[in-house]
């Protein structure tokens, strides 16, 4: 390997001569590089990996990129030395622009390229015959180019990887997917430097552990004085009551206001549903913005997006509404401001966002975040305390997932073929898979040779052979399939939505166009389009006549709040308790807020660290019981699950549930015995995982679970192009498997694996365990209401919604607030 930049070149107006070529590239562009960018560059120089933690927008792409020329070679056996793993398409075009920039001063012979799923064929072909020098690409396509018969050869001289954004990928399948792939290459060659790049991460030594493994790595921050502001709409009546979405119409002018004021804005949402409804708000109010104003989520046309990411690079939009399809690092130099609607329910989400405006060294950074209700208020005060604090969320990586090693094994079988000893040692190398045992592994063996005990008779599931001592894929129909479903991205089954023209719009889940008839009217794509008919897997429609339509709900739309957001509103409602605090304010959202919170103060108490608010209300529906562990919804549904569990053991009774991030409601017919809730023994961990999947119908969560893993693992097939299975075939074919495991073979570990996730991934199992200890080692707090509280109320109309349509809810409203705003009085 010959680390050397190429000689000065006296003509070339980027170099002086006898000078570093980077230093006169950087000088050229009026550029000085960073005390972290050198500390990148001399790791790499000698051969070491790495983690780089630097601010959004200050220069980690080029302290990377600028090491890996250094280490290039001359004359290499395979063209490919460098690979960009990126966690997003629509990151690798912009990835790509920005690695281009230098080479003509400092590599002019290299070529970079693209592979993802959006390559043209004609890419795809003349990479086939020759990889370029540095290929930007993703999870799913990294191991498509493992599936390769000569892969060994084209991807030996690969001697840098950089991942990108590793905090979108170090918590989920496709960052095991990533780990596999990087103990591949360094199988092919030693020395593989690996480089990982993220802004927000709060376990930084485990990141880094977990994507070196046994490298010689280390950790570099870059820390650079860059403003960032965090503030809040505020709204001009806040109100002593309020729920989900309270605020939302009372924001609609303000949010306008701030739109105007700036040159372009980005508008977040944290859903696409919601992105969808302040897109129609916007272009209601201001009809003149349309073409100016544009929508942007997961769910749109490829071409759409595009457009829309364009226009936001040469500063023709005025404001994009978008959702996490925007969150990550493409560069949108135009961007001043970005508004985040609601609260952004962890610290790491709200600076990835922070960072879309000012995406530059030197260039401050600004988020401004809008409130749905009043309780937001205090969470984006909490917010910023956080972000100030350092208060990053961890990301906690999956712990040997089987189904993954089972399509780890047929892809490597594929690409040259694998002993199973020398296999196992590469495996267990991947941070993921330490703990793999060798039964663990000759049972994922034995899965794709012969398809376990279970189905042995089925061919199609031998999907690999020993032949001379090497493990081979035999049938080409098997190497097809498997080639198509590469990757770990499972979601429901979409249709394409189209106007009857043929103008693609985007696609929708299944089960929401099932439920439409002819003429129905729903919102999609920033537009009113009425349903016409489905033909194809696709969903035809045409433009409404009508202005409104239903709204559809995406499936996981939902985040709950982090546990360091919780804690931080938890602690700023302690603040609230002292005597003089209303003198003291320093937050003005903590302000806005203060006749929501004095009344909650009255009518019952605030939650603390260290106290356990306990509220019960009796009403003509039964006997309501309300707490506040500041937990998030997923771990307050467990918890409320298991609480009226273990209730009703003692005293038969019958329950009903509601949930949101600050707390839950037990609803029952009878009249709860407090003695153990009170004393805490109700809360005692006990047989903690037995009594979760006792109180919860874990068989169906599990066999929820499993359609992923049967999916990943190779189980279930999703169709060839053009023909896809529809998401009912899919559920059949994999519920059928589950059956036929939990009947025949019930010790496969691919069962177990789904009752894991069930409580790893659905429950939060670890922070549900945590929250238990801290609410028994809490001092109970019991209030018995006279009306419902402030922050009873919002797991009300949770409840509500459900059964009442929005005239009922408001009726409903008006009577609660009048009576509960009269006893507040008194």
């Amino acid at each position: 390997m010959s680390p050397a930049w190429p000689r000065a070149d006296p003509q070339d107006p980027d170099v002086a001569p006898g000078g570093d070529p980077v230093e006169a590239w950087f000088e050229a562009r009026g550029w000085a590089p960073f005390v972290f960018q050198r500390e990148v560059w001399a790791a790499m120089a000698a051969g070491r990996s790495g983690l780089l933690h630097a601010t959004t927008g200050s220069g980690k792409t080029y302290a990377v990129w600028m090491g890996a020329l250094a280490r290039r070679v001359a004359r290499p056996a395979a063209p490919l030395q460098v690979l960009w793993i990126t966690p997003m398409r629509a990151l690798a075009a912009d990835t790509t622009r920005a690695l281009l920039l230098p080479l003509a001063a400092l590599a002019p012979d290299w070529r970079v390229g693209q592979r993802s799923g959006d390559t043209p064929a004609a890419e795809r072909a003349r990479q086939d015959r020759r990889l370029p020098d540095a290929l930007v690409t993703t999870p799913e396509s990294l191991s498509l180019l493992l599936t390769r018969e000569r892969a060994a050869e084209e991807l030996a001289g690969v001697h840098t990887v950089i991942v990108d954004e590793w905090h979108e990928l170090m918590g989920n399948k496709r960052g095991v997917q990533v780990q596999l792939a990087l103990a591949r290459l360094a199988r092919w060659n030693p020395h593989l430097a690996v480089w990982g790049l993220s802004a927000t991460l709060g376990n930084l030594d485990e990141a880094l552990q977990v994507l070196a493994g046994n490298r010689d790595a280390v950790l570099v921050q870059g820390r650079i004085d860059k403003t960032l502001v965090i503030d809040t709409l505020l709204p001009e009546n806040p109100g002593r009551f309020s729920w989900g979405g309270h605020l939302g119409a009372q924001m609609q002018q303000p949010v306008i206001a701030e739109i105007e004021s700036s040159a372009t804005t980005l508008v977040f949402t944290n859903t696409r549903s919601q992105a969808e409804i302040w897109y129609q708000l916007l272009i209601q109010e201001r009809p003149e913005w349309a073409g100016l104003v544009a929508l942007h989520h997961g769910s749109l046309d490829k071409e759409v997006r595009e457009w829309v990411e364009l226009g936001l690079k040469e500063g023709r939009l005025k404001a994009v509404v978008a959702t996490s399809s925007l969150d990550l690092g493409v560069d949108f130099l135009p961007v001043e401001r970005v508004l985040q609607i609601g609260s952004p329910k962890g610290i790491a989400r709200l600076l990835q966002r922070a960072g879309r405006s000012g995406h530059a060294p030197g260039r401050p950074s600004r988020v401004t975040l809008v409130p749905t209700n009043t309780l937001e208020l205090i969470e984006s005060a909490a917010a910023r305390r956080a972000a100030k604090a350092g208060r990053i969320e961890k990301r906690a990586p999956p712990e040997k997932p089987l189904d993954v090693l089972v399509q780890h094994l047929v892809t490597v079988a594929l690409g040259g073929g694998f002993a199973a000893d020398a296999l196992f040692d590469e495996v267990r190398s991947a941070w993921t898979y330490r703990a793999l045992t060798r039964a663990e592994f000759d049972w994922a063996l034995a899965f794709v040779e012969r398809g376990g005990a279970s189905l042995t008779a089925y061919p199609e599931y031998h999907r690999v052979r020993l032949v001379d001592g090497v493990y081979r894929v035999p049938d080409r129909g098997i190497a097809k399939r498997h080639r198509l479903q590469v990757g770990t991205i499972v979601g429901d089954g979409t249709m394409q939505v189209k106007y009857l023209s043929g103008v693609k719009l985007g696609a929708m889940e299944e089960g929401f166009i099932a439920r439409l008839r002819a003429g129905d009217c729903f919102v999609f794509a920033g537009r009113v389009l009425e349903f016409v008919r489905t033909q194809d897997m696709t969903a035809w429609v045409r433009k409404a006549n009508k202005p409104r339509g239903i709204v559809p709900s995406w499936d996981g739309g939902r985040m709950p709040l982090s546990t360091e957001l919780a804690d931080a509103v938890l602690e700023l409602l302690a603040e609230a308790t002292q005597a003089d605090w209303v003198t003291q304010i320093e937050d003005p959202e903590m302000h806005a807020a203060q006749p929501m919170l004095a009344t909650q103060a009255r009518l019952s108490r605030l939650p603390t660290p260290r106290t356990l608010l306990v509220e019960r209300y009796r009403s003509r529906e039964g006997h309501h019981l309300y707490l506040y562990p500041f937990a998030g919804r997923y771990v307050h549904m467990g918890i409320a699950s298991l609480l009226a569990w273990r209730l009703a053991k003692t005293a038969p009774n019958t329950f009903s549930m509601s949930v949101n991030d600050h707390g839950f409601e037990l609803l029952s017919a009878e009249e709860v015995e407090l003695a153990r809730l009170l004393d805490g023994s109700v809360l005692a961990p006990g047989d903690l995982l037995a009594d979760v999947l006792a109180s919860l119908n874990s068989g169906e969560l599990a066999q929820r679970r499993f359609r992923e893993i049967a999916r990943v693992s190779g189980l279930v097939f999703a169709g060839y192009p053009g023909a896809p299975k529809t998401t009912r075939q899919l559920q059949a074919s994999s519920g059928l498997f589950y059956e036929v495991f939990r009947k025949y073979d019930p010790a496969n570990l691919l069962l177990s694996q789904a009752q894991t996730e069930v409580l790893s991934q659905e429950l939060d199992i670890r922070r549900l365990a945590a929250t238990l200890r801290r609410m028994a080692a809490q001092r109970v707090e019991f209030v018995e209401l006279k009306v419902p509280s402030p922050f009873s109320l919002p797991l009300m109309v949770e409840r509500f919604r459900e059964a009442l349509s929005n005239e009922k809810l408001a009726d409903r409203l008006a009577r609660i607030i009048r009576d509960a705003t009269a006893e507040a009085d008194r």
